[in-house]
């Protein structure tokens, strides 16, 4: 912090001038700016202090191209929003009571009546799960964002919500996550709601379903599990918007590092924040992003289906968001090393990974995406068994379901996710007994590339 040149301050005892310093330095937080005005420039300002000493507030100027790195650390705590918390801690305290008193009715009022900002009871908002809320919205460049208590109940909030039952119709992509798929095809069916299918690049059969019939929303995943196929947001956005039909991307295997669909012009992200944004493997928890109107739409569904997620669950997904552009850049890198020398392995049939050249959805995925994540998923030259035997060889990784985190998983899809199903349903999934998929963490690629080589030579 420069010295000010006050007069005032230079003719202060030592003893004032360090308690001025201490009240500049846990005064001076950010403005709350709204995720739009987090991004443009803004000159220091001039404030006040209790002592009526003038000082240029201590934050540097910020210009339009703030990284993501940095919104992951300060957005919604030092770059603050609406005032969430009024603390000069670094750590963004965890508010664990439940409901919140106000200090007469008049105050409550001013509360209602949206004069003053607050929090209520801990079902409708919580301070700490504001500040990741705000986190979120920044990285997203979202005007408002809902945090769930997992990632399924964010897209059911989001489907209930946003399509009426009788009336609505939803189009969904024949791979999506298959949960998520199934509420579709089984749960809103039985609401009156129309649901259609269709394969994710066939645009022409897209065309003539919006042309046809009056389209509510258009909910896919990009990138998909585990093929990682990618679809034109922009087009898809473009489409659906001229037939009057909102546009959701489950964002989830990008992260808000790589990929911001609502940039791209679909109307909601939502993300398993269990997954990169939390990345430690130790908490649930899922987010929607888009517009205030459409999230407060959202909201008061969600206030009625109970997902809250807990203050300590948010704290927790604050602290692992903090470093998620980290991890997603090594997530990146060595993931596509790995896709790079897998594809060229005598045992190795097939890789799927967007980041390769020979991936049908490279130019999709180079177009819309700063990295290509750290799922890739690829097909061994054996049988279920002989697969196996690969996977129980892997030394680093564990063997289980999920992803995103700093622990590399692997999972043979056939075994895991798919297990008990007909070889019919397998198959309309483009899930084959030799399909591995990996989910890449943090441990050092020279470590990963030769575990994965000595489990191949098992078998």
């Amino acid at each position: 912090m420069a010295r000010s040149s006050s007069p005032l301050v230079n003719k202060a005892s030592p003893t004032e001038q360090r308690r001025l310093l201490r009240a500049r330095r846990s005064s001076k937080r950010v403005t709350a700016l709204s995720p739009e005005a987090l991004l443009d420039a803004t000159l220091p300002v001039l404030q006040q202090d209790d002592a009526g000493v003038v000082a240029a507030a201590t934050a540097p100027k910020r210009d339009a191209t703030i990284s993501d790195e940095t919104l992951a650390v300060h957005a919604g705590e030092k770059m603050g929003k609406n005032g969430a918390m009024d603390t000069d801690s670094i750590a963004t305290p965890i508010v664990s009571g439940t409901t919140h008193w106000f200090k007469s009715s008049d105050d409550l009022i001013a509360f209602r009546e949206g004069r003053r900002h607050s929090f209520e009871y801990g079902r409708y908002g919580n301070p700490t799960v504001k500040v990741l809320e705000d986190k979120i919205s920044a990285l997203e460049r979202a005007e408002s964002t809902l945090v769930t208590s997992s990632g399924m109940n964010a897209i059911v909030a989001t489907l209930l919500a946003l399509v009426p039952p009788g009336a609505g119709h939803v189009v969904t992509t024949t791979e999506c996550y298959s949960e998520a798929r199934t509420f579709i095809r089984d749960k809103l069916s039985k609401m009156g709601i129309k649901v259609t299918f269709v394969e994710l690049n066939d645009m022409e059969t897209l065309k003539a379903v919006l042309d046809q019939s009056d389209v509510t929303l258009f909910y896919t995943d990009c990138p998909t599990n585990p093929h990682l196929k990618c679809i034109d947001i922009k087009l898809v956005a473009d489409l659906c918007h001229r037939r009057g039909a909102l546009v959701c991307i489950d964002s989830t295997l990008a992260s808000p590092i790589n990929q911001k669909p609502l940039t791209l012009g679909a109307d909601i992200v939502v993300h398993s924040a269990t997954k990169y944004i939390a990345g430690h493997h130790d908490v649930i928890a899922g987010c929607i992003s888009g517009s205030e109107a459409l999230i407060s739409r959202i909201r008061a569904w969600h206030h009625d289906l109970g997902g809250a997620i807990s203050p300590d669950a948010a704290y927790m997904t604050i602290r692992g968001l903090k470093t998620m552009a980290l991890r997603v850049e090594t997530q990146n890198q060595t993931s596509l090393r790995m896709a790079r020398l897998l594809e060229n392995h005598p045992k190795i049939e097939r890789v799927y990974y967007p980041g390769l050249l020979s991936s049908p959805w490279h130019d999709i995925a180079n177009s819309q995406m700063t990295g290509f994540g750290g799922v890739i998923s690829f097909e061994v030259a054996s049988d279920l068994h002989g697969v196996m035997r690969f996977v129980d060889a892997l030394e680093i990784p564990f063997i289980a379901t999920s992803l995103g985190g700093c622990e590399s998983l692997v999972q043979q899809p056939a075994v895991m996710s798919f297990w008990g199903q007909s070889d019919d349903e397998k198959a309309k999934n483009g899930i084959k007994d030799n399909l591995v998929r990996f989910s890449f963490g943090i441990e050092k690629f020279e470590d990963l590339r030769d575990d994965i080589i000595q489990a191949l030579e098992k078998i």
